[in-house]
């Protein structure tokens, strides 16, 4: 096992630390196989010849050359994958020939988990920034909206196009439309050639010793950690060809549905991440330790937008994390590094569950979940969406989210805590309200996150681990700063008791400007009361069992 990476403590929705202790199993027979992500495919022209080039999914693999007379024209089809450096896809179509650069909002891409508003405006902006990119070397950015099949395979007929290179998806629907997509091009002659995902290793190539998934965290990530390789990640293209055609396209998508503080909170596109990447690398590591957990802070390295739209890979990161690791004389440093790497491999392990298991984005993981009795109220959920449930920590996060279509990881579990627990509402809706709002939304790691808070998830805490909001206020934002910032109705409240104004003096309250159940509500329910509730209801879901 690599010295460097040591299993500890694993993030829910990216970035927590919470320790992982329950054992979580699968139904029998849930797990169904699916085709392996890459492929190794024939590039076809339409006059039938073929030549193939072998594609390996080891981190920074670099893909061979094919074997071809002449230069080849292909198409890259950029999805989730908006970036330059070390872009399989990209690397082996500049290797082939000549490139056309693609980009097609397909409505059927996605399936029942369309983009959310928020990931649609960031989508927008991070094309912008390809499209610049592509141009400085060289290149250009088609854009389509609509069949992606149609718009390739038109655009292979003007080009000669012999295949469409992209990245393998590995959530269920996208995976469907890709199978779909290549079908529907091979009709054509033309060739889909399925390239490594931004992930760290196959997910095929990952079981137990009895050929299964993993289901819990801890031999996972032993198991990841054995056989990664920290080779170095493909460095972006200086120049780009493409053909002496160029196709025609439609105008890039605005940023519609933006929220309102994007611009300010993150830089979009591969640029951006570079440059968050950077700064979290050379200022922000040594602290990552101790202040991850402090959301009125820059504890984080707020990357996961940037790994989301596969705007920076995550080998890159790892790379760059396992170098720090190894090679900082601060111990600091080393430790930040060793947490963050374990944050990789926490989303690793999301998306390789989704792989093995493709029904969990909308069915609970433990199959005896399904029988649970959630008590939906649709007023009770709108109080929570829209930062009302009367604790400060919890409306923080949530009018955070709204702003800037962020949320701390800390303040995430909280809020999912809240309304699964206390609130008893289903995972399920607040899963989908985060898909809505989440620049980073990420189909795996949001649906691993609530579900690991719910306790029906693989490796989920405790049914009897409740967060308590008011705790958690005053253990992370002890100063309110947090509260402060994103619930200014609670700004003039004492630090003692904004974390529960409830128990607060009036004369405090008054001072301060406040009048529960007027300027700032009452909870939604007692603490104390709806964590009893909760354990009550899930040991009663246990003894049925």
């Amino acid at each position: 096992m690599c010295a460097i990476l040591q299993p500890h403590r694993s993030s829910k929705f990216g970035r927590g630390r919470e320790r992982h202790r329950a054992v979580a199993g699968t139904r029998r027979g849930a797990v169904r196989r699916r085709d392996p992500p890459v492929d190794e495919a024939f590039l076809g022209s339409r006059r039938g010849a073929a030549r193939s080039i072998r594609l390996r999914a080891r981190l920074g693999a670099r893909p061979r050359r094919a074997v071809s007379v002449g230069a080849m024209t292909s198409i890259v089809l950029f999805t989730n994958d908006l970036r330059l450096a070390d872009n399989p896809a990209l690397a082996a179509a500049i290797a082939a020939g000549p490139v056309v650069p693609l980009a097609v909002d397909d409505p059927r891409e996605h399936g029942a988990w369309p983009l959310g508003s928020a990931a649609r405006a960031w989508r927008a902006l991070s094309l912008a920034s390809l499209a610049r990119s592509l141009e400085e070397r060289g290149a250009w950015l088609a854009y389509r909206a609509g069949d992606a099949a149609e718009h390739a395979a038109a655009i292979a007929r003007e080009t000669d196009a012999r295949a469409v290179h992209a990245a393998a998806a590995i959530e269920p629907d996208r995976a469907a439309w890709q199978r779909r997509l290549r079908e529907a091009l091979a009709r054509e002659g033309v060739a889909l050639v399925a390239h490594a995902p931004n992930l760290l290793h196959e997910p095929e190539a990952l079981l137990t010793q009895a050929g299964r998934p993993h289901t819990v965290f801890t031999p996972f990530f032993r198991a990841l950690v054995s056989r990664v390789a920290f080779a170095a990640p493909l460095p972006a293209p200086a120049r780009i060809a493409v053909p002496a055609k160029r196709p025609a396209s439609m105008p890039l998508p605005e940023p519609a549905g933006a929220p309102p503080a994007l611009l300010d909170a993150f830089a979009q596109g591969e640029a951006g991440a570079l440059a968050a990447a950077d700064r979290f690398f050379s200022e922000l590591v040594a602290t990552y330790e101790d202040l991850r957990d402090v959301p009125s802070v820059e504890g984080t390295s707020r990357l996961s937008p940037h790994l989301a739209h596969g705007e920076i890979s995550v080998r890159e990161l790892a790379r760059r994390a396992e170098r720090v690791a190894r090679e900082s004389a601060d111990p600091r440093a080393v430790f930040g590094a060793q947490a963050f790497l374990r944050q990789l491999a926490w989303r690793e392990f999301a998306y390789h569950l989704l792989h093995h298991v493709p029904h969990t984005p909308s069915r609970p993981l433990k199959p005896e979940f399904e029988r649970f009795w959630w008590e939906r109220d649709e007023h009770v959920l709108r109080a929570w969406r829209q930062g009302l449930t009367g604790y400060p920590l919890v409306d923080a996060g949530l009018r955070e989210l709204a702003a800037t279509g962020w949320m701390h990881n800390r303040v995430r579990m909280v809020v999912a805590s809240l309304l699964t627990k206390d609130l008893m509402q289903p995972w399920a809706d607040g899963a989908v309200w985060f898909w809505e709002r989440l620049v980073d939304a990420d189909l795996a790691n949001n649906t691993l996150g609530w579900q690991w808070v719910a306790g029906c998830g693989a490796d989920a805490q405790p049914f009897f681990r409740v967060f308590n909001p008011v705790t958690q206020s005053r253990r992370f934002d002890p100063d309110g700063a947090y509260v402060r910032r994103w619930v200014p109705e609670l700004a003039r409240v004492p630090s003692r008791w904004i974390h529960a104004p409830w128990v607060a003096p009036p004369h405090e309250l008054e001072a301060a400007g406040v009048r529960l159940g007027e300027t700032y509500p009452l909870p939604l329910v007692d603490h104390a009361v709806a964590r009893a509730r909760a354990i009550e209801a899930f040991r009663a879901l246990r003894s049925s069992m």
